[in-house]
């Protein structure tokens, strides 16, 4: 009891706004570096609105600086998110004006700098995002339409007010909908962030007092409209750097990329939300983003990192000794900015833009962006095992595996369809969810992190492997650590999730292929594909986060590509490999024949360089 009081009395007898401002200087101080803090403050000031003495940012001039594409329409999202993360770690005072402190607060943890004031992680970063992307349910909508009528309103009142020292208990802020408290039943929702955050400041006490008046989470949404605009923006910025154009981003949105844009963010939507509804849930958010998505946000770090590269301060001029340690500012000088670099050095008929950002999204952006090669294209190499291997066995590098096909109807409809079917067990599932595709395409892919190798006997096997589906629906299948049938080349074509097929049919055993649990397979002809996922489980790849029940998909293969991961050293080892292997071939031609010409022929078939059945049909007719 002595504890407990001593420890009430111990608490700071302060106002959320003075441990607002207290959590801002603590960020600004070890965040930043002293340079950053400086072009920091340049840029706000440069581009502060005033009004009664006090320097704020409005939608348009945040929108206007990280130059948000108009056509994707993410702007108001964009601020609303700003105007929530600004009031960290008190929700309630939220929507906050733009001030300097506020938008310290919003650069610090959308670029994840926190770590050096507080120890959580990017769990608690992404359930912060979500708090700034949701609304509470009653109301679920997109809020285009309603950033100046409710938050720039909530901004005035506030900014009319702000001479006023309220006390916590008397917060007179207007919060978000997702704010708003209700009469459902609440979850422990304490905010990791948040609670680190007020526990660096001594006041714990203060933050569950404020909780009071924030709706827990359980009870909110993000509007699918919302998502899907951020889910655009994020799709096009996916490759940027922090000192990039920003620009040069939004300059090649014609209406084919856009188009592209729409269908990839549908099809990571459809993950969320596997039936239609207006929004969607924290626990979806929470299930799929780590799953699925885990670098989803990734490019909101170098978006926001440019507020830590002014313009107008120029660094390269010599101080005169008279200078003080303050960088000289000038005019800002029009710089001719070189051509941005082809983030593909050619785009394949699945592989394009869109797509490639879509795989930024659960492989690291930094393997991707200018380093992909494409070793083989069906189109181009011909859909056979034989070109397949020519092109992809001498690749020392990891590899992304891309197919695209048309599903098969129930019946087959023709003697090849029912070939294909023979060779498969009878189809128990029914096909996946079409999402909002119109078509019946899909795409599966594969990473594969090991070179390939024909796998007679035994698979190719890594952790580190992953199948996944781009379309209708985005989900990734991570691989299993208890059964490694990973990746299989063999002369019954490639599988993700099988065993090694045997090498020649078991008498009383069928001859279907067997298909693991959660698998991929491609038939020998590389012309027909299977994806299985048998909610019951036990394969190689673990199943799926966001969908309950069993499917499949029998598809006609109608592109399939092998991209490697690698630069010029990896495309200089393959080169090397094919010039030895053409030199062998070529030394093999070449050896030079004894006088007895049966025993020469003999030995070059037992060394496997000349075909036995030839040899002995050819000697028999030789006099």
């Amino acid at each position: 009891m002595g504890q407990g009081q001593s420890g009430e009395q111990g608490a700071r007898n302060v106002t959320t706004e003075q441990l607002s401002h207290e959590l801002a200087q603590r960020f600004a101080q070890k965040c930043f570096t002293p340079l950053e803090l400086t072009h920091f403050k340049d840029v706000f000031r440069f581009l502060a609105d005033e009004q009664d003495g006090i320097h704020y940012w409005k939608e348009e001039t945040l929108c206007r600086f990280l130059v948000v594409p108009d056509v994707l329409g993410p702007g108001p999202v964009i601020y609303q998110m700003a105007t929530y993360l600004g009031a960290f770690p008190f929700p309630s005072l939220a929507p906050c004006i733009l001030t300097i402190e506020a938008m310290v607060v919003v650069v610090v943890i959308m670029t994840e700098r926190y770590g050096k004031v507080l120890k959580k992680g990017k769990a608690d970063r992404n359930k912060l995002l979500f708090r700034s992307l949701a609304v509470f349910d009653r109301r679920v909508g997109s809020v285009q339409g309603l950033d100046t009528k409710v938050l720039e309103e909530a901004t005035k009142e506030e900014m009319s007010k702000t001479e006023d020292t309220t006390d916590v208990s008397h917060s007179h802020v207007t919060g978000f909908s997702v704010d708003i408290p209700g009469d459902e039943e609440e979850d422990d929702d304490d905010d990791g962030l948040a609670l680190a955050a007020l526990d660096s400041l001594d006041a714990i006490e203060v933050f569950k007092h404020d909780q009071r008046a924030d709706r827990k989470i359980i009870n909110s949404q993000i509007p699918i409209d919302n998502f899907r605009r951020l889910l655009m923006l994020l799709l096009v910025i996916a490759p940027l750097q922090s000192q990039d154009n920003l620009s040069k981003f939004g300059e090649s949105l014609t209406e084919t990329r856009l188009e592209g844009l729409r269908r990839v963010a549908d099809s990571i939507l459809w993950s969320f939300t596997p039936e239609e509804n207006a929004g969607i849930s924290y626990h979806s958010f929470n299930t799929i983003i780590p799953a699925s998505l885990p670098y989803l946000f990734d490019a909101l770090n170098p978006l926001f990192e440019h507020f830590l590269f002014s313009k107008n301060i120029d660094l390269s001029r010599r101080k005169s000794s008279t200078s003080t340690s303050t960088p000289t500012l000038s005019p800002p000088q029009p710089i001719p900015e070189p051509p941005m670099e082809s983030l593909l050095h050619s785009e394949g008929e699945i592989l394009d833009i869109n797509l490639l950002s879509q795989l930024s999204f659960f492989l690291k952006g930094t393997s991707l962006f200018h380093r992909l090669r494409l070793l083989y294209s069906g189109g181009t190499a011909g859909f056979s095992l034989g070109s397949f291997e020519q092109k992809v066995l001498n690749w020392k590098a990891p590899s992304i595996l891309l197919v695209s096909g048309t599903r098969l109807p129930t019946l087959p409809h023709d003697s090849r369809q029912r070939a294909f079917a023979d060779t498969l067990p009878p189809k128990r599932f029914p096909d996946s969810s079409p999402g909002n595709s119109k078509t019946n395409r899909v795409i599966y892919g594969a990473y594969i992190p090991l070179p390939w190798k024909q796998t007679p006997k035994h698979p190719v096997s890594d952790p580190a492997t992953l199948l996944f589906q781009l379309e209708p629906l985005h989900e990734v299948f991570p691989a299993s650590t208890f059964i490694l049938n990973h990746t299989t080349l063999t002369k019954a074509g490639i599988a993700f999730g099988n065993p090694v097929p045997p090498s020649k049919p078991v008498s009383g055993l069928p001859s279907h292929v067997s298909l693991g649990s959660v698998s991929l397979t491609l038939n020998d002809s590389l012309e027909y594909g299977v994806f299985t996922h048998d909610s019951a489980g036990g394969g190689s790849f673990r199943n799926s986060k966001a969908r309950k029940g069993s499917w499949q998909d029998r598809f006609e293969i109608d592109s399939l590509e092998v991209w490697g991961c690698g630069g010029d050293a990896e495309a200089e080892r393959q080169r090397k490999a094919w010039v030895w292997e053409e030199r062998e071939a070529a030394a093999r031609k070449g050896v030079t024949l004894g006088k007895d010409l049966e025993a020469d022929r003999a030995l070059l078939a037992m060394a496997g360089l000349l075909a036995s059945e030839g040899y002995g049909a050819s000697g028999g007719s030789m006099g």
